[in-house]
């Protein structure tokens, strides 16, 4: 179980340099199977690479179960939001559909998300290079702030999207207020970023009347639903605010920096891409009236198959976050074993997507594997947005966003990898020397 207190964390935040599962991970499954138990920042946790038994896991939730953090997270965002249950996770939920699901999508995001790439593409051509994770990120960070708040980074001395660039590396530290700690640093972060948040949602509730004229925002929603909702607490919803924003880029810019970097090695694969979304232009030139071509609409996202095998193939790949965790509530009786109440289990995404025994030669980029794999398959071995009933509001939000950027991308621009893109696991995903590209618009 390792060292006192630290348990085996210092293992677990040792740097692999490869797409892999992390050593931590592997060698303990290795050498004791798919269930085992560990210590990780002071907790008792059982590590789980069983996907039977996380299906069962996952229908445990509020039974023997419920949603939890490492300590770390739980500090920096408060565990009661964090950890929200039954009708405040029914209600949360029900927000970020209203504003981020399929709907809202087809009737009024989608031209909104091609047009904010347009533009952030069109800055990168400009510029002689760009570290691409990085700019991904700040481009759907401020997509999402401003749908969700109306934030307007360039009319504001605050910058949130900075504050929050690279969070995650906090998330898995040791709870230690000591400076130069990475926990430390996420700490200091989080505190200027809520205090942004914090003034916005003061603003608005001293606003009069639920907010203003045109009540169209995320914000705009929660302020009206204060009058009727006890818990939602001018705090809670700071909080809130910060866990969605927070959620909203860190997987989708990760994955389409791992989908770039995959389709600059297989020139093959990125033809058929643009091939694809050509075909789609083709068409619309062919079927709508002229200067109406350009925009894209549902049915177009829609018939992006190869494009969605892309994505899920680099979903597969990328396990952003190393764990999905729960905490036991009654004890739980499995292989003649006892899962104590306190305990924490952590479900390792990675082990399954990358398993050869689901997904055969599980380290290569393969996107035309997806023709075939049955949501059999899938269901108990694939879970880049979570798992059973707290799978990400946001999934849908999130494909259709890398599904447009490709598409911007591939028939607009060519780009030409300059340094960097060297996957490491730590055990987040993440680049070594980061992934710079120069982007390059293409001529008519």
């Amino acid at each position: 179980m390792g060292l006192p207190l630290l348990g085996e964390t210092l293992s677990l935040l040792v740097t692999a340099r490869s797409i892999d599962i992390h050593p931590f991970f592997k060698e303990r499954m290795s050498r004791y199977g798919p269930l085992f138990k560990t210590s990780v920042a002071g907790r008792s946790i059982v590590i789980s690479a069983d996907p039977d038994f996380n299906s069962f896991l996952f229908q445990q939730e509020g039974k023997l179960v419920e949603m939890w953090y490492m300590d770390s997270f739980a500090k920096l965002l408060r565990q009661d939001t964090t950890a929200a249950s039954g009708y405040v996770h029914k209600y949360l939920r029900h927000l970020v559909l209203n504003h981020f699901g399929v709907e809202t999508l087809k009737h009024r995001l989608l031209p909104q998300l091609e047009c904010a790439i347009n533009q952030r593409l069109q800055e990168w051509a400009k510029q002689p290079e760009v570290q691409l994770k990085d700019q991904t990120a700040a481009m759907i960070f401020e997509f999402t702030a401003k749908h969700m708040l109306s934030y307007e980074p360039e009319k504001s001395s605050d910058t949130i999207a900075l504050n929050l660039s690279n969070f995650l590396e906090g998330l898995m530290a040791f709870p230690l207020r000591i400076p130069g700690t990475a926990f430390y640093r996420c700490k200091k972060r989080q505190q200027k970023v809520i205090q942004v948040i914090s003034k916005l949602v003061e603003e608005r509730l001293n606003s009069g009347e639920g907010g203003r004229i045109s009540k169209t925002d995320f914000l705009d929603q929660i302020v009206e639903d204060m009058r009727t909702e006890s818990f939602l607490t001018k705090e809670f919803a700071t909080h809130v605010l910060f866990g969605i924003l927070l959620a909203s880029f860190e997987t989708v810019s990760s994955t389409i920096a791992l989908a770039i970097k995959y389709l600059s090695d297989h020139p093959s694969l990125l033809q058929q891409l643009t091939e694809e979304h050509e075909q789609i232009l083709n068409k619309k030139r062919r079927d709508c009236n002229p200067g109406l071509e350009d925009g894209l609409e549902w049915e177009d996202y829609k018939s992006m198959h190869f494009t969605r095998n892309v994505i899920n193939e680099s979903l597969r790949l990328a396990n952003v976050a190393p764990g999905i965790l729960r905490r036991v509530i009654k004890d739980i009786h499995v292989n003649g074993y006892i899962i104590p109440q306190g305990w924490a289990i952590m479900v390792v995404p990675a082990a399954l997507q990358l398993n050869p025994e689901a997904f055969e030669d599980p380290l290569t980029f393969n996107p035309s594997r997806w023709k075939n794999i049955g949501s059999n398959a899938t269901a108990k071995n694939f879970m880049a947005f979570g798992g059973g009933n707290r799978t990400c509001a946001g999934a849908d939000f999130s494909k259709v966003l890398m599904a447009i950027f490709l598409h911007v991308l591939v028939t607009k621009y060519r780009w030409k990898k300059m340094k960097g893109g060297d996957v490491v696991r730590a055990p987040t995903l993440g680049f070594a020397d980061g992934f710079t590209i120069s982007v390059l618009e293409k001529q008519a």
